[in-house]
């Protein structure tokens, strides 16, 4: 068990090594783009990553305050779900209508990965690998499809 300056001090390690490797990969527009702190450019819209004591994800979180414009993107989201599959893997769980931490309505869709720990350094190959593949399989996503998006503007 850590201590919570402990676990800070690691999860800090482990996002700037995430980081510093993802500053490599190339994006599908070819433009620099912050892989930490995703922006989709749409507000209410956002692609974020975890990683956690027992697992890893990666999200498409719409959290607008207006559930209704939240449903229409979620709605955009499904008539993309081929291409979303083809470019970044077809394990994704739609999630309509959840609450997020603070107790707010959101619709999600989300992948993860089980039995992995930030808190093990041995693990982080398996959750970088998984975070990488996530990101990049969306970016290529968002490249092609972003602008059927415009309209949330």
């Amino acid at each position: 068990m850590y201590s919570k300056e402990e676990a800070s001090q690691i999860r800090k390690k482990f996002w700037i090594s995430f980081g510093q490797y993802m500053k490599l990969q190339p994006t599908a527009s070819g433009f620099p783009v912050n892989w930490v702190n995703y922006k989709t450019g749409i507000k209410g819209l956002n692609f974020k990553t975890d990683a956690a004591n027992r697992d890893a994800l990666i999200r498409i979180e719409m959290n607008s305050p207006d559930i209704d414009i939240q449903h229409l993107m979620f709605e955009q989201f499904e008539e993309y779900k081929p291409l979303l599959e083809a470019t970044a893997g077809d394990d994704w769980h739609w999630l309509k209508d959840v609450f997020d931490d603070h107790g707010r309505s959101v619709c999600r869709i989300e992948k993860s990965i089980g039995n992995v720990s930030i808190f093990n350094e041995s693990d982080w190959p398996e959750i970088i690998n998984f975070l990488k593949e996530g990101l990049t399989g969306l970016d290529e996503f968002w490249e092609d499809a972003r602008h059927a998006f415009d309209i949330f503007k």
